[in-house]
């Protein structure tokens, strides 16, 4: 699935392959994001809620 991620190099949005699911932090005080590799190489992430966290992972 495909998501939309500002590349800060590059410093425009690029749409990139959602690579891996992530959370941060601790039960009540989570945060969910999306990581991708952009074209270049590098890798970027990006937070999401945890509905569209959910409802990507469905897909």
């Amino acid at each position: 699935m495909k998501y939309s991620f500002y590349d800060v190099k590059s410093k425009k949005k690029i749409q990139a392959e959602i690579a891996e699911f992530v959370t941060y932090g601790k039960e009540g005080n989570k945060r969910y994001a999306f990581k991708a590799k952009a074209p270049a190489g590098h890798n970027m992430t990006a937070f999401v809620s945890e509905k569209v966290w959910k409802d990507a992972k469905k897909k």
